[in-house]
């Protein structure tokens, strides 16, 4: 915040920042998967009493991810972030943002989840205006709204739900309504608590705010959005919805197959009714939250490790997406694909790299969002959810067709105007490095999987996380 006008400074602060925290972030991991989870009690509070910060398996797989995101964003940011852009106070807002979303990964209390929304929510209110447009006004408007009436239901359920448990601890209320079998008011509670998630997600129906304010911003601060705060409200899902609300499954998790099979579908359908490059990969979002939900609705083993998986597939591969989407309106001039043409002749590795992230995004072998896929869509079987499985590998196929033909319409045929700037290489550099991490964790998948499933196993039996917490 004080070297906001030496652009070259502050640059170098946020590089060696963020290794930093890399670094941080592959030792907690290495020391949770070796020893256990690690608590911090605040203030020396014991659990549940004061507010605690609990790194288990599926918090450390998601902050690893968070800041392997926040290194490309950095090395894309070198040649991308104006000095307007800097002054404005670029870095501060991009660190609080990853602060905000690794306490929401972190937390073990559920006020302080929405204490953590609320953080990254204000940083990312600071990033979609930077640039002070007429369209990122106006966007910003409604994506400001929307937040802010999603803030007060989820403050106000958290108020209904103390005064029927009389504890906001995560661990605390998985023992306690388990205690009741999720009866009467609770049930009603889990519920709203879904709505909240779902707008912060993206689901149907309270999607419609989120493909054209994904895009109005920088294309760095556009590849932050996809690939993080969708996947807060996923992960938070992923956390109650395992660890609280687990008993009535025929009735919530039910609910949540059929949300998640029409944002499947919505979200394929927005992609292909746009010529809108960054648009496209905006409404891709959607299928793939609608996946992760789907395995959250399935409930089993498997598919638990499936919506893992396809998590932190989804986070790089967005990420790298909107990286090449901002490349390639740069290197045209537009974003309209109807105006693009033959642009592999001028940039032939921004498009081949374009060509295998579109195979990664739609789930073809070997890449890392097969595993995710295959995971899914066979829990979904087994649990004989036919309708949501074929759904699902339908959605799979349009998303191949939305994405590649932008591969076909901007790269191929005669060059139809000539590039207005050359292609920066620190964005392709930033997307290079997201791209081999999706192909190793497809090629690698026999190595990662034990992991991923492990954290599975432990989501499915909630009463590991409430014995660590609450009983150390």
């Amino acid at each position: 915040m004080f070297f906001n006008k030496k652009q070259k400074l502050t640059l170098n602060l946020s590089l060696f920042t963020v290794f930093l925290n890399l670094g941080v972030a592959i030792f907690l991991s290495y020391y949770v998967f070796a020893n256990g989870p690690l608590i911090l009690e605040t203030g020396a509070w014991k659990a549940p009493y004061g507010i605690i910060l609990v790194a288990d398996q599926l918090s450390v797989i998601m902050i690893l991810a968070v800041n392997v995101i926040a290194i490309s964003a950095v090395i894309f940011a070198a040649s991308s972030v104006t000095s307007n852009m800097t002054q404005h106070y670029f870095y501060p807002l991009f660190f609080l943002l990853i602060a905000g979303v690794s306490g929401a990964f972190l937390t073990g209390d559920l006020f302080n989840l929405f204490v953590f929304f609320e953080v990254l929510l204000m940083a990312s209110y600071g990033l979609i205006i930077i640039g002070g447009s007429k369209h990122q006004f106006r966007e910003s408007v409604k994506y400001i709204l929307l937040n802010l009436f999603s803030s007060i239901l989820f403050v106000t359920t958290v108020a209904f739900l103390y005064s029927v448990t009389g504890t906001v601890n995560m661990a605390q209320l998985g023992e306690r309504v388990a205690e009741v079998e999720q009866r009467g008011i609770l049930t009603a509670i889990a519920i709203l608590l879904f709505i909240v998630f779902a707008t912060k997600g993206a689901l149907f129906p309270l999607y419609f705010w989120l493909p054209k304010s994904y895009i109005v911003p920088a294309p760095v601060v556009s590849a932050l959005f996809g690939a993080l705060l969708t996947k807060v409200g996923v992960y938070s899902m992923l956390r109650v919805y395992t660890l609280i609300f687990s008993h009535k499954l025929e009735l919530t998790h039910t609910f949540f197959i059929w949300v998640a099979t029409i944002t499947m579908l919505i979200g394929v359908i927005g992609a292909l009714s746009t010529s809108n490059v960054k648009l496209i990969i905006a409404y891709n979002i959607m299928p793939a939250i609608g996946f992760m939900v789907l395995g959250i609705g399935t409930f089993s083993a498997e598919s638990l490790a499936g919506t893992i998986y396809y998590l932190v597939h989804d986070m790089a591969i967005k990420a790298a997406l909107f990286f090449l989407a901002g490349l390639l309106v740069w290197h045209s001039g537009t974003s309209d694909l109807n105006k693009m043409g033959g642009y592999i002749k001028t940039a032939p590795l921004m498009g081949w790299m374009f060509f295998i992230a579109s195979l990664v995004l739609a789930g073809i072998p070997p890449f890392s969002g097969f595993i995710g896929k295959y995971l899914l869509l066979r829990g979904a079987m087994d649990e004989e959810h036919y309708w949501a499985a074929g759904v699902g590998l339908l959605s799979s196929l349009l998303i191949l067709f939305s994405v590649i033909r932008i591969f076909i319409g901007a790269f191929w045929g005669e060059l139809k105007e000539e590039p207005k700037e050359k292609v920066r290489r620190s964005g392709l550099a930033a997307s290079a490095v997201l791209i081999a991490i999706t192909i190793i964790l497809g090629v690698g998948a026999e190595w990662f999987y034990p992991y991923i499933q492990s954290t599975a196993d432990s989501l499915i039996d909630p009463e590991i996380y409430i014995d660590y917490v609450l009983k150390e």
